[in-house]
């Protein structure tokens, strides 16, 4: 039996567990620095189905206004957590997540780290490493080089474990 033949036998879904699932996790989002209302959205689409909604339907389920979903798509659509495609034939907005966005947004936040990395050893070098303060911003980019270099290992594992669970079409 294919995966969408087991899809569609499964029983409706307990919505109301759902939406207390979807505040559960958008609140471990808000937690981690996230926007609220745009950790509510990104998790109503990870909910989905079809890992796409409307901005209608969104408000709907999170039962939030027009302007707080368009302030949280704007949000999600800058930092490239969710895309935008048009309803064919018409003029309605579906916002979708993008596939593998998860891996895209550990790839630029790995970007940052090494940005801020090379930031803090210019100021390690202006401070001097002799310092108290230039071997603490010292510490600190060699901290942020070993978090890119584990992370680059780990991004690759799990490029390679894709590959290997999801063949190429």
């Amino acid at each position: 039996m294919g995966t969408d033949e087991r899809l569609a036998e499964r029983p409706e879904r307990d919505e109301e567990a759902v939406s207390r699932f979807v505040e559960r996790f958008a609140g471990e989002l808000t937690q981690a620095g996230m926007q609220r209302m745009a950790a509510r959205v990104f998790a109503a689409l990870l909910v989905s189905d079809k890992a796409a909604l409307t901005a209608a339907e969104l408000g709907e389920q999170l039962r939030i206004s027009p302007a707080a979903v368009s302030g949280a798509v704007r949000y999600l659509t800058q930092v490239n957590m969710i895309g935008r495609e048009r309803d064919p034939g018409s003029r309605r907005e579906r916002y979708v997540l993008h596939e593998g966005g998860w891996y895209e947004v550990f790839t630029r936040r790995d970007e940052v780290l090494t940005r801020w990395r090379k930031t803090l050893c210019e100021g390690a070098e202006t401070l001097g490493a002799d310092t108290a303060a230039g071997a603490r911003i010292a510490e600190t980019a060699e901290f942020f080089r070993f978090l890119h270099d584990e992370m680059t290992q780990i991004m690759a594992r799990w490029h390679q474990r894709q590959s290997a669970v999801s063949p190429p079409d």
